[in-house]
């Protein structure tokens, strides 16, 4: 979580609430003709403030939340392919139908064939070929769930292929597969409505002019004004610190 941010605001919300009980304890000596900086007004500022804060860490939590749970289930991916690849070339199917495989297996992985698997002829002695990394585009979570769709959708067109153990078996990929997909599916939720709740918060927050820090400067100048730059009063708020997004 952006803990920096999250503080600021909050402090930014516990000094207006502070400012507030100045106001009111200021009593009649307290009475802007500005109605945004009427005390009815600021009260409801800080109630709309609290409920966006909170709506905004709750749905980060739920995108944190939801992102960890795609990054565990797609941690699984790639030892799993490497397991079906090697059951699938024990099934009897033809080796053509096992290079297939192998190929959608390394984009899984995010290798692709390395010069001494096309050419053992241009390998140098006593060096070991690296296989060359997949662009990253390719590696996306998106891509992972098409490269997963098309290796089971090779697999099943073979009869053949018939495992034994359940965690290889078509209807298993399958479903594993849903949850793939489920789970990023989930994360653009909530990242969406994280990305809404910020903006919602920020904007209360941090308009110009109608904002809460920009009515905190306000009503502090107010109070300035009012009861003077050396009074009791004004000593009382100008240490409460408000602070716009930079």
């Amino acid at each position: 979580m952006n803990t920096s941010q999250d503080s600021g605001n909050a402090t930014n919300i516990a000094n207006f609430k502070n400012l507030i009980n100045f106001c009111i304890g200021f009593g009649a000596g307290y009475n802007p003709t500005k109605d945004a900086l009427k005390v009815p007004n600021l009260q409801s500022q800080l109630n709309t403030a609290n409920t966006l804060l909170q709506q905004s860490i709750t749905n980060e939590t739920v995108y944190i939340q939801a992102t960890d749970t795609r990054r565990d289930l797609f941690a699984q991916l790639k030892p799993l392919a490497t397991k079906i690849l090697n059951a699938f070339s024990v099934s009897g199917v033809p080796d053509s139908a096992v290079a297939e495989v192998k190929t959608i297996n390394r984009k899984i992985q995010g290798k692709r064939a390395s010069s001494s698997e096309k050419s053992a002829s241009i390998a140098v002695e006593g060096e070991t070929p690296q296989p060359k990394t997949i662009s990253s585009s390719q590696q996306s979570y998106e891509y992972l769930v098409e490269h997963f769709y098309t290796l089971i959708e090779l697999i099943r067109s073979h009869a053949v292929y018939n495992p034994n153990e359940d965690a290889l078996k078509v209807s298993t990929l399958q479903a594993y597969l849903t949850d793939l997909q489920n789970a990023n599916s989930n994360v653009m939720v909530a990242n969406t409505a994280w990305t809404i709740s910020r903006a919602n918060r920020n904007k209360c927050l941090y308009s110009p002019e109608t904002g809460l820090v920009d009515t905190a400067l306000d009503v502090k100048n107010y109070i300035k004004a009012v009861f003077g730059t050396s009074s009791m009063e004004y000593g009382m708020v100008k240490g409460l610190n408000f602070k716009n997004l930079k």
